[in-house]
């Protein structure tokens, strides 16, 4: 029966072990990408993790956990939007050849001037 409850805590164990060590990833990411702290203070922030790791994890996430979510929300966007635009010069043609085809489209009626705005946005965006 022993060997059951071992068992158990091997597994709460190592499940807490690898929530902290995710958590503590995360907030050393966003101490180097956030450009508006100064590298003094993420001097002292690292210096906490390191000799009191859990306590500055806690103070870190409380004080500092919105601007975490906006920074990480602000980096998903900021790669995004380089795939998007990655994407567009591979494929080779300009908004300005897309809005092109989509006004060939139209004038041909098989699209409707509600479809080529939107395919006027899309390629504009």
């Amino acid at each position: 029966m022993s060997n059951f409850w071992d068992l158990m805590w091997l597994i709460l164990s190592t499940f807490v072990l690898i929530a902290y060590l995710l958590i503590l990833f995360q907030i050393v990411v966003d101490l180097f990408r956030d450009s508006e702290l100064g590298g003094g203070y993420k001097v002292l922030w690292m210096i906490g993790l390191i000799f009191l790791p859990g306590l500055t994890a806690i103070i870190y996430i409380f004080g500092r956990g919105r601007g975490m979510a906006e920074r990480q929300r602000a980096s998903l966007q900021r790669a995004k939007s380089e795939t998007d635009n990655y994407i567009r010069e591979v494929a080779g043609k300009s908004p300005a050849e897309h809005i092109a085809e989509a006004k060939a489209l139209l004038d041909a009626g098989t699209i409707t001037p509600d479809e080529f705005a939107r395919l006027k946005a899309k390629a504009l965006a």
